[in-house]
């Protein structure tokens, strides 16, 4: 049997680029690693593994749809047309990246999933799927929630989180509706209309961990603005609470268990933990978190969070700063093993002896 690997990476959060069309910096791009994406793919598939079968599952979260205006508006009423501009925007900013995706593409044995998530959930659009294929110039396999293969479990992992979940019968609203719109979840809707306007200020208040921490040194350094902050936080979740727009309706009780829900970021390893349980299951992978992490919660049942590939501050005092590992899971078949081996890994790049500084 030909030796095969799989490569599971997930949150890149590609936008428009790093540089607007002025030249000045945009402050929206999260993703700075287009050149080691490129090396990635390259280590990959020469050398040991030249002649091995590879796929490379990109698990969510790899385009930042959420955070693309479009004509310079930030909507929370997303048609097909409008995901389908979004998307050429982020080609447009992130070119080698997807060369370098379609060179591999080119190469027998060599394989492209998306498996979608909360910030990409365009991807569910046919139109959008169609325009990627068409740029990686292959039939790229699309997953809406799970890829099951050989007792590996991938998926993003917003579906184990209420305020991020959304409806797997009903993707897309159409009813009394001039033509179909995304069906965002609550987080979604949040991120834009409530989010979007603190990272005016504080670019990266969605990056830092944990959560609770940062509530802490916020009411101490800037007490007004997050007592402000907050105000505005209980009007939006009440006004949710009593809206009666169809495109954005949630159920009273879902909202107070989002309200009340104090896990910003969740340790999804619980959620892990209950798909384990399943006997086809040995290995699950999930994203979503931005926070790398392994767990083995017995003989052959394990656990894997590939964290992100963009900045994330930590103030926890062991890793105190401005982090970016750049993290994915290597899955490789052992001879005359059907299931694979998985391993937590960090992508260093090649030697350079200079490059440019990520600055949002």
């Amino acid at each position: 049997m030909k030796k095969k690997i799989k490569l599971v990476v997930s949150d890149l959060h590609l936008g428009t680029g790093r540089v607007l069309e002025d030249g000045s910096n945009n402050p929206l791009e999260e993703f700075y690693y287009d050149d080691k994406f490129v090396e990635f793919l390259e280590f990959h598939t020469k050398g040991k593994y030249a002649d091995y079968d590879v796929e490379v599952i990109l698990n969510g979260d790899i385009f930042n749809f959420l955070q693309v205006p479009y004509k310079g508006h930030f909507l929370t009423v997303i048609t097909e047309a409008v995901t389908l501009e979004k998307m050429k925007e982020i080609h447009l900013g992130h070119q080698k990246f997807f060369n370098a995706l379609k060179h591999f593409a080119s190469k027998e044995g060599r394989t492209i999933t998306f498996v979608v998530g909360n910030h990409d959930q365009g991807m569910l659009w046919p139109a959008v799927r169609a325009y990627i294929n068409e740029v990686l110039a292959t039939n790229v396999q699309y997953k809406n929630i799970v890829y099951f293969f050989d007792g590996v479990h991938v998926e993003h992992g917003n579906m184990h989180e209420v305020a991020n979940r959304f409806d797997p019968k009903k993707f897309f609203l159409k009813k009394e509706l001039p033509e179909p719109i995304l069906n965002l979840p609550f987080g979604s809707h949040f991120f834009i209309d409530f989010v979007l306007k603190i990272k005016a200020k504080y670019p990266d208040v969605d990056k830092i961990r944990p959560f609770h921490r940062m509530m802490r040194w916020a009411l101490f350094n800037e007490f007004m603005f997050t007592v402000n902050g907050s105000v505005k936080l209980l009007i939006y979740f009440v006004k949710s609470m009593f809206i009666s727009d169809s495109r954005r309706s949630w159920p009273f009780k879902r909202i107070l268990r989002i309200f009340f829900d104090r896990a910003i970021y969740p340790d999804l390893s619980g959620a892990a933990k209950k798909i384990l349980q399943d006997e086809r299951v040995s290995i699950v992978i999930f994203g979503h978190t931005h926070v790398y992490q392994y767990r083995q919660f017995e003989r052959s049942k394990e656990y894997f969070n590939t964290g992100t590939w963009t900045e994330v501050t930590s103030l926890d005092i062991a890793s105190l700063g401005r982090l970016t590992k750049l993290t994915y899971v290597l899955l490789e078949y052992e001879e005359e093993q059907e299931r694979p081996r998985g391993r937590l890994k960090e992508w260093h790049g090649y030697h350079r002896i200079e490059e440019d500084v990520a600055i949002s």
